[in-house]
């Protein structure tokens, strides 16, 4: 079992789909990570708003999903990440992937794609402006049948 972790505002005991937002790195989806400072980040920006940030920690049954379930990784940052996530905040749906893991687009990301976008800047400037300065990872569960299965709710704790 993999432990993963998801920042919100309240704790979240059962995921579901319905929802989360369009336009995100890896699509609609449900979003964790296996790094608890990152998850304790995400809630952060909860807390600034409505006084309240939540990590709630789920173990993942990786193993048993990877059989049964399409899952893609995005091993580093490459053009292929970029274009997946360019195309996922443009609203395009790609590709039927139950679960979809990699890294974070920073909070310049708008900026970056845009810059892209007018040709301003080439793809190698793009991924150098995109990358995280410390390390960060996430899983995107697009599909709730994956969730309801393989993502077991454990604990949840108020920051």
């Amino acid at each position: 079992m993999l432990m993963l972790y998801h920042g919100s505002y309240l704790a979240v005991r059962k995921p579901d789909i319905s929802y989360s937002r369009d336009n995100t790195d890896f699509g609609k989806g449900f979003y964790t990570t296996p790094i608890k400072e990152q998850a304790v980040k995400w809630s952060e920006r909860f807390k600034r708003r409505n006084g309240q940030g939540v990590v709630s920690r789920y173990a993942f049954d990786d193993v048993a999903a990877k059989t049964k379930a399409s899952i893609w990784e995005f091993e580093y940052y490459s053009d292929e990440w970029l274009d997946f996530i360019i195309a996922c905040r443009g609203g395009e749906v790609s590709g039927n992937y139950d679960v979809i893991i990699g890294g974070v687009a920073n909070d310049k990301v708008f900026n970056t794609i845009q810059l892209f976008l007018d040709e301003l800047i080439d793809k190698g400037e793009a991924l150098k402006r995109l990358k995280y300065e410390e390390p960060n990872l996430q899983y995107c569960f697009r599909n709730q049948r994956v969730i309801d299965e393989y993502l077991q709710f454990a604990s949840s704790e108020a920051l």
